[in-house]
């Protein structure tokens, strides 16, 4: 990630009292990129393990139970493949994200910690 998203990522975590908490461009995501360019963008992001940083995004209303759902993509590939959720990545664990046309929908849900 370049420096300006690390720039980003900080006025994010600000702006919603999130602690700072970035990521190594070599974690891993879990991503469903059949779903991206789906409206909404959803992210939510549990405690990192095993060389994820765990994060999870997916395009659209639902998000699916299929097991195979997501796939893993390290951080640094998500400028190309979906640059509009980097800004917010640095929110820590707990946090979701909810991004569609007009509307930018950031919030703590601790059910995520207590999984």
């Amino acid at each position: 990630m370049s420096e300006k998203n690390d720039i980003s990522q900080k006025s994010v975590c600000i702006k919603y009292g999130s602690v700072f908490t970035p990521s190594s461009p070599l974690e891993r995501v879990g991503i469903a990129l059949n779903t991206i360019g789906q409206l909404p963008l959803n992210a939510l992001r549990h405690p990192a393990e095993n060389g994820t940083c765990g994060w999870y995004i997916w395009g659209g209303e639902v998000l699916p139970e299929e097991p195979d759902f997501f796939q893993p993509l390290h951080l640094q590939h998500l400028e190309e493949r979906c640059p509009d959720i980097i800004p917010y990545l640095a929110l820590a664990p707990g946090w979701r994200v909810l991004l569609a046309p007009g509307q930018v929908d950031v919030w703590f849900d601790d059910g995520i910690l207590n999984v």
